[in-house]
Order: structure tokens, then C-alpha cells, then sequence
């Protein structure tokens, strides 16, 4: 069984989205019509008794998105590079003191000069994933690629020779 998502009109107060786990436990995001949101939680046997319920702000509720996304987004490029034969997926550091430190990631063209995508940056423990290029580079991130072989051997000389 795939993932099962419930939407439940509140009226006057909002929506509630149930996601119904394998386990049947339902993790559910409350939105309120005032702009406030809740994470709660429902047993699998009661789904109209709340386990758990914790408030989120707006930069609260971004950040488990982001957090979330991120993660999920890794963990499938990691599967996909085992299912498709020929593409990979590698980690490369910035190197310190690099010529694209300061710049945007669109300066590179990495996709255009080297056939790799970049499709996530990690900054100690955040991920920026999908970068656009607008996304400007620090020192110390962590780039994460996908292409084929030559490709990402291609884009780590880039990134390791700096801007021509």
C-alpha cells in the first residue's frame, strides 16, 4: 500500500491533512484559518483522539519542511544512482580560498561545461536542496552531484581549478 493522505475540512477553524502511516498512526499538519499550524499526532485506533500536538511557527514549520525535503531528496538520488546503470551521484568539497567562494552557483555553469547537475549543497548540517542559480557558494559547503562518470569527473576538475 502506498502513502494514504486525508484531507478534513474544519470549518470555521481550517484544514487538517492526515498522512496514514504503514502502522496506521496519522501524523497530521493543522492549518489554521488565523495563519498558525500544528503537528499533531492520532493513535491508529482513534483517529479523532490526538496523541501529541505541538505548535509551529512559520520558521519552525519551514525548517521541518526543509529538513524533511532534504533528506528525502538525498536518500532517493542515493537509490536512483543503484537503479540507473551509468549515473552517479558524488559529494564534492569546495576547497578553501576557492575562486567560486563569493559567487553565485549560476557563474559556474557547471551543467552547461561539464553535462553534471549540482543538485544539493550542504552547509554543515543543512542542505540547500535544488539550489537555484542565484544560490551563492561558502567556503565549507559540500557540493552533491548527479551525472555520468565523465560528467562528474568533469565537474570536481571544475570546482578544483576555479573560475577561468
Amino acid at each position: 500500500m502506498g502513502v494514504r493522505i486525508e484531507r478534513i475540512d474544519l470549518p470555521g477553524f481550517g484544514v487538517r491533512n492526515d498522512v496514514i502511516t504503514k502502522s496506521g498512526c496519522r501524523v497530521s499538519v493543522v492549518s489554521l484559518r488565523s495563519g498558525e499550524r500544528d503537528l499533531a499526532f492520532f493513535n491508529a485506533d482513534d483517529p479523532d483522539s490526538n496523541a501529541a500536538s505541538i505548535s509551529l511557527s512559520d520558521d519552525e514549520a519551514s525548517a521541518i519542511a526543509e529538513v524533511l525535503g532534504s533528506s528525502l531528496t538525498l536518500s532517493r538520488l542515493s537509490a536512483l544512482g543503484e537503479k540507473a546503470e551509468g549515473l552517479f551521484n558524488e559529494e564534492i568539497s569546495l576547497p578553501n580560498g576557492s575562486g567560486f567562494v563569493g559567487h553565485p552557483m549560476g557563474a559556474m555553469k557547471a551543467r552547461t561545461l561539464t553535462s553534471a547537475s549540482i543538485v544539493a549543497i550542504v552547509r554543515g548540517n543543512d542542505v540547500v536542496a535544488s539550489p537555484g542559480p542565484e544560490v551563492v557558494f561558502e567556503s565549507g559547503d559540500v557540493i552533491v552531484a548527479v551525472g555520468t562518470r565523465k560528467g562528474l569527473d568533469a565537474l570536481g576538475k571544475l570546482i578544483n581549478n576555479g573560475p577561468s
